[in-house]
């Protein structure tokens, strides 16, 4: 990471010139502005905050301003809100020459950042802190963005043709990519353990260190783009589509967490908190599926027999089951394996990590562990659409106390405007089922 101090060297001496200030809009992408180091150390020995339009979190993913939303609309005349920076987030980029990035703090409720930090303040208020460590899956391509766009995005070329889950071999074949990846989001301040092929032609994953939940989404958001950014720079794309193509397997985003009070894991020895934490992720996970699938594609990964879950069972180590139970001592963690690769990092920690504190407070029992194949049992399914998923969202009793009112309100708006927007497009399926036969 980088200090004030250490910024403003790099800006004497000519190695940085241009500062990031960015933050995340709903949809999970680093929004913000390029600065003038110099202007940008300016304004924050002033103390001024970075300004933005508010329409950034009212916007659709084409960036068309959407009806709906209490803070920000044609009504409200669209006006401005500050970015401040989180000085604990500055940090060199070396994807990109002589820039430093710093995340920003929305002062708005429902920002995802915003979300996530309310969340934690009412664990650390009980006496826990939360860790979280997400393990994201990606797709390459041979095609660069503007030739994939050019195709619309079909019949592109995996990087790898074949397989690749694990094998030294294939994997090797993107490593110069790759290694660039791993060394350069070290450099960007993460701590990255490793990458590894996965389970589908040209399908990879890259995994960090187990961290504090604010840090690890902010890394999870940085690199999602950094890793785009790279990736047009060698003339390549990657995508964090949760399913890219219904007859692929889709693309995870499972995210391991546990509470800690200090120094000490609060799961040690599968404890109360450990069950009553697991049994409120179990019992919240429907009512709160738009958090952790945001997008009507979210919902396409959920197929048995693809390594995404259909259910909300739990099991040691059983990669059938939505929730795993992996790790022992004060590694033993929950592993929730129902967030594709498409997830606000933000939001669906705050999800999470907001239905464990759930479960511990009401106290909530924890059912036996499920063993076997849970595709095939009749354990509770996960929404099985973005529409069903609004509708649970809509009846839930539990959603307001644990996100407030305003958080709830503006995304359900989000995702009755997903699912609108979707209702309304003419798709491909259709016309080739249509257009000559039907």
């Amino acid at each position: 990471m980088l200090t004030v101090d250490e910024l403003r060297a790099d800006v004497e001496r000519g190695a940085i010139d241009t500062v990031i200030a960015a933050f995340t809009d709903m949809q999970g992408r680093l929004m913000g502005k390029r600065l003038h180091a110099e202007f940008f150390l300016d304004e924050l020995g002033a103390g001024h905050d970075v300004e933005g339009c508010n329409y950034l979190l009212a916007l659709d993913m084409e960036m068309d301003p959407q009806p709906g939303y209490a803070m920000a609309s044609w009504e409200r005349g669209y006006g401005d809100f500050g970015l401040k920076p989180d000085l604990a987030t500055l940090r060199r980029i070396p994807w990109h020459d002589g820039t430093a990035l710093v995340i920003c703090d929305v002062d708005v409720p429902v920002s995802p950042r915003q979300v996530l930090k309310a969340v934690l303040e009412r664990a650390a208020a009980a006496g826990y802190d939360a860790k979280v460590g997400s393990e994201l899956e990606f797709f390459m391509f041979r095609e660069s963005f503007e030739e994939a766009r050019a195709k619309h995005y079909r019949d592109l070329t995996p990087s790898v043709p074949y397989i690749l889950d694990y094998n030294i071999l294939a994997s090797g074949y993107d490593e110069p990519f790759l290694r660039r990846v791993r060394n350069e989001m070290q450099g960007a301040g993460m701590i990255v353990e490793g990458s590894k092929g996965e389970a589908w032609p040209g399908q990879h994953e890259l995994n960090f260190k187990y961290a504090d939940a604010l840090k690890a989404a902010d890394d999870h958001a940085i690199f999602k783009t950094g890793l785009k950014a790279i990736a047009h720079q060698h003339g390549v794309s990657v995508t964090f589509m949760a399913k890219p193509d219904h007859t692929w397997v889709g693309s995870s985003c499972h995210i391991h967490s546990s509470l800690w009070r200090g120094d000490d894991a609060a799961f040690t020895g599968e404890s109360d908190v450990f069950k009553q934490y697991l049994a409120g992720q179990i019992a919240c996970a429907a009512e709160l599926a738009v958090f952790v699938a945001p997008t009507i594609n979210s919902y396409k990964r959920f197929a048995a027999g693809s390594w995404a879950p259909t259910t909300l069972a739990w099991g040691y180590d059983n990669r059938t089951c939505g929730f795993r139970i992996v790790g022992h001592g004060a590694s033993l963690r929950t592993e929730t394996r129902i967030p594709g690769a498409d997830a606000n990092p933000y939001l669906a920690f705050a999800a999470l990590i907001a239905s464990g504190l759930h479960g511990i407070d009401a106290g909530l029992e924890l059912e036996p562990a499920f063993e076997g194949n849970a595709y095939e049992s009749d354990v509770e399914r996960f929404p099985h659409s973005l529409r069903d998923a609004i509708a649970r969202l809509e009846q839930s009793a539990v959603a307001r106390p644990l996100l407030g009112d305003e958080v709830v309100d503006h995304y359900l708006n989000y995702a009755r405007t997903e699912q609108r927007l979707f209702d309304e497009v003419v798709t491909c399926y259709e016309r080739e089922r249509l257009f000559e036969r039907g």
